[in-house]
């Protein structure tokens, strides 16, 4: 009984301190090294190395993960090794830490349309509509990509594996 009322306002005090901090806006610069690991996962994502790219984002994801672009530049990286599902997932991310990005939403419409899920990209089509309306670049590009419909593989896409091997 004689603890209560020195921890009931150490708890009050303690309550009071961490609602000031939430409510002040993340002012913290960039670390540089990690805009350097993005410039130069950009520059090997442009040379066609999407490994490479890859490894040099989530690189810059370690060192600091507050940059929200990283996420974008990850699923662009997914999108252009084909692999759709995981550039949904990095673009969500992105949408979970800046619920208004605009290139998160269009990007994860696009991989959906790349996936063939037409009627979640039209969801994220209405969404950027609702956002920055029906003349904005990003929902013109996502309303082009949704009438064109998913890639087709065909057949001469794929090249055959010619070597035989013995059981």
């Amino acid at each position: 009984m004689r603890f209560a009322p020195p921890a009931a306002a150490l708890a009050l005090m303690l309550a009071l301190t961490a609602s000031a901090s939430m409510g002040q806006a993340n002012l913290r610069q960039p670390d540089p090294r990690a805009l350097a690991m993005v410039a130069e996962g950009r520059a090997q994502l442009a040379a066609g190395d999407t490994q490479g790219a890859i490894d040099a984002f989530e690189a810059a994801l370690v060192v600091d993960p507050s940059i929200n672009v990283i996420y974008l530049d990850l699923a662009a990286a997914a999108r252009a090794d084909g692999l759709p599902g995981k550039a949904i997932h990095y673009y969500r991310e992105a949408q979970s830490r800046d619920p208004e990005s605009i290139a998160a939403i269009a990007g994860e419409g696009e991989a959906l349309v790349e996936k063939g899920a037409i009627s979640a990209a039209r969801e994220s089509l209405t969404e950027l509509q609702t956002r920055c309306g029906a003349d904005c670049a990003e929902t013109v590009a996502l309303a082009a990509s949704i009438e064109r419909g998913p890639p087709v593989m065909t057949a001469e896409a794929l090249v055959p594996d010619t070597r035989i091997t013995q059981n």
